[in-house]
């Protein structure tokens, strides 16, 4: 508060500037300028956003359409026969191998594994044998040293327990004994190449039904359209306009697609991905939404370590009152079937809504060649002037005073603008 005798300083108080603040209102003026340059800006900066609303949105993303996600279901069926006839594997490899034996399990879901190599361990059964000298660990022993064979003692890489004896595993090897199936396994790595190379003969059904819940809309990859005996016939193709669609597939044909050498392939095994992609425009006829296929590796080729895809089961039977199994590691290929994909359809709401965004996309063209004008142009003063007008409380019209000249440090001495004296000369005084 100020001391007696004092004078308030002139000014509008914090109050009532905070209320002129919160009061106020700014309109667009517009303002025609007449400058090349800007113009051209302008016009290109219009034509890009209109060219990618209309070419991005609309065109390539389909924005006028609504969009529905897919359901889908897959099933296979295999089917060949193949006979190795060779002289460099076990005899009990070289006989007549089919589906029935080669397919494990018979059914699995979105997908199926073929067997292409193996190593058999024949009639094991419950006894006492030397450890494989791969199992882990050290293993070797001697009659009069054992002490790498506790009795009792599991090696969890190994095929049994210790008994605490040293046993022979072949004419050169003595291993820790063990009690568990016997014989183990004879031998680490699987023939080569592949006992069943001829498996690239085989050919596989696919069998898809998709359906789009949103505009209840169904159909499978067996196109109804077609002949019956062609369907029978037929062998996948992606080269070809018409063979592309058909769902019997070579599985070589599908290792090269996926730039893989089969030969490779079925010594180790591996991992290969059928990928069936719909992509429906549902404004088209029900024919043009069609399955496209493609084929990838999806295990890691260069790893050093455990690479290929194998594992381990057994056929067990009883004689003699004896439990007896066949142990079969069996090397081979796994097909995982992925099914994506999108159906659309127009909507007058995301076509409204896009629309809309373009629209007001098309005012980032005039935010641009304002700041432009306003700040870059050597006249950016003059437009300042002309852009801006302020009106107050009493109608009176000002307009922003441009500099005039510099002084000292960053503040400007502002000129006020002679039009305005003229205003205010000409007709009555506002207020009175």
């Amino acid at each position: 508060r100020p001391e007696k005798g004092e004078k308030m300083a002139d000014g509008p108080g914090i109050c009532q500037r905070i209320v002129q603040v919160v009061f106020e209102y700014d309109t667009p003026r517009i303002v025609h300028i007449k400058n090349k340059k800007v113009g051209l800006i302008n016009r290109v900066i219009q034509l890009g956003i209109i060219g990618y609303v209309i070419g991005w949105v609309f065109v390539y993303k389909k924005g006028y359409q609504d969009f529905g996600d897919i359901v889908s279901s897959v099933s296979t069926k295999l089917k060949g026969v193949a006979y190795p006839n060779r002289s460099d594997i076990d005899p009990a490899l070289n006989r007549v191998w089919d589906i029935a034996g080669l397919v494990v399990p018979p059914q699995q879901r979105d997908g199926f594994f073929i067997m292409t190599n193996m190593i058999i361990t024949p009639d094991q059964s419950q006894g006492t044998c030397a450890e494989a000298p791969w199992a882990g660990g050290n293993l070797t022993c001697t009659d009069t040293d054992t002490s790498n064979c506790p009795a009792g003692q599991i090696e969890l890489t190994g095929n049994g327990m210790f008994t605490g004896k040293c046993a022979s595993f072949d004419n050169e090897t003595q291993t820790c004994e063990i009690q568990g199936w016997c014989p183990v396994e004879q031998q680490d790595n699987p023939p080569s190449p592949g006992v069943l190379e001829d498996a690239k003969e085989f050919t596989v059904l696919l069998k898809n039904t998709i359906s789009f819940p949103l505009f209840n809309f169904t159909k499978r990859n067996i196109l109804d359209e077609y002949d019956p005996d062609y369907l029978k016939n037929c062998r996948f193709n992606n080269s070809d306009p018409v063979d592309k669609y058909c769902p019997i597939i070579k599985l070589d044909t599908m290792v090269k697609e996926a730039n893989q050498n089969f030969t490779k392939l079925a010594e180790q095994g591996g991992i290969m991905g059928i990928f069936i992609v719909w992509d429906c425009n549902l404004d088209l006829h029900y024919n043009h939404c069609l399955p496209h296929y493609s084929f990838r590796r999806i295990d890691r080729t260069e790893s050093h370590f455990s690479s290929g895809y194998n594992f381990r089961y057994a056929r067990y039977y009883k004689q003699n009152n004896i439990d007896y199994r066949t142990l079969i590691k069996a090397y081979g290929i796994r097909f995982d079937v992925v099914v994506s994909g999108r159906a659309g359809k127009f909507n007058i709401i995301p076509t409204t809504m896009n629309i809309g965004s373009g629209l007001a996309l098309l005012g980032v063209a005039t935010i641009l060649c304002d700041i432009v004008v306003l700040y870059v142009l050597k006249k950016k003063y003059f437009y300042q002037e002309k852009k801006y007008m302020m009106v107050d409380d009493d109608d009176d019209l000002r307009l922003f005073a441009k500099p005039a000249k510099k002084m000292s440090g960053k503040y400007e001495e502002l000129e006020e603008d002679p039009t305005i004296n003229q205003h205010r000369g000409a007709g009555p005084k506002y207020g009175s």
